[in-house]
């Protein structure tokens, strides 16, 4: 009777102190989202206060105003066509960087020849030079060139940064899945380039779904490159024209635009991982198991 009693006790306990773990378990993931969201939040309700409340420190505005919304989009902030400028930027960024890393990710994940690891080495090294240290010389000869405030003065740099980073995501999801497809399909007929485009791609398609989606916000969120290469505000991306607003007089910061603005080019960004989060979570878990 004494043993009987003495094991209910212990399961007791395990009970009860499996059930503090699941909370405090709960609590530290609240505490982590609250800590992620607060900036953004912090943004949000920044943006709907008025001019002369800016500075109010209370949790929610009030009264509401959408008055940062409604100067946002003035003919002298040039805003939409900001907007425009990224959207081109990262989409033609995001495409260009998927068609040459799909096919180059592919031949070294399953091709063999010499210096493979080397040049995949290389790869990876690129994207590890701080992108001050190549502004000046890109600056230097897209000026000889003509290519000063166009587009493929702030797409040609990006994808150096985008690309080895997609590279390097597509090899290691291609080297995870089986040489059996590629095989199967070439005895039924297929020659190497149709099993790649019949087979592999469409088995491929969550990691290179994810890989676009990471590359897209790299290139949606640049600064440095973009600011450096146009000059002409009809050119410049929407992180460019938000550091260049100007207030109602010359000593004005105006922060509800620039908390406004912030909010408009991080929502497309939330959206698209909200919309798509399985097929990310499946990109970065594939292969995960055999």
């Amino acid at each position: 009777m004494t043993t009987t009693t003495a094991m209910t006790t212990r399961a007791t306990t395990r009970a009860a102190a499996g059930k503090w773990r699941g909370r405090l378990l709960y609590v530290g993931v609240a505490a982590v989202v609250a800590y992620c969201l607060a900036p953004f939040y912090w943004m949000l309700v920044s943006s709907l206060r008025r001019t002369s409340d800016i500075f109010d420190t209370s949790l929610v505005p009030s009264p509401v105003s959408f008055e940062n919304y409604r100067s946002l989009f003035g003919a002298s902030q040039g805003f939409t066509r900001a907007l425009l400028n990224s959207l081109v930027v990262a989409g033609v960024t995001t495409v260009l960087a998927l068609l040459l890393a799909t096919f180059t990710a592919y031949a070294m994940a399953r091709l063999e020849f010499r210096f493979k690891r080397l040049i995949l080495t290389l790869i990876i090294a690129t994207s590890m030079f701080p992108v001050v240290s190549i502004v000046v010389p890109l600056l230097k000869l897209f000026t000889d060139i003509g290519w000063i405030n166009t587009y493929q003065s702030m797409i040609v740099p990006s994808m150096s940064f985008a690309l080895p980073l997609a590279v390097w995501n597509l090899t290691t999801f291609f080297r995870q899945m089986p040489d059996e497809l590629e095989h199967a399909a070439m005895v039924d007929g297929c020659t190497r380039g149709q099993a790649f485009r019949k087979v592999i791609i469409p088995l491929a398609a969550p990691g290179i779904f994810t890989t676009a989606i990471i590359t897209f916000i790299a290139a949606w969120n640049e600064f440095l490159i973009a600011l450096s290469m146009t000059n002409r505000p009809e050119m410049q991306t929407a992180p460019v024209a938000i550091s260049k607003f100007t207030g109602a007089t010359t000593y004005e910061t105006p922060f509800g635009s620039q908390m406004a603005a912030g909010v408009l080019v991080t929502i497309p960004l939330v959206v698209m991982v909200l919309l798509f989060q399985r097929r990310i979570v499946a990109g970065l878990t594939a292969g995960a198991a055999k």
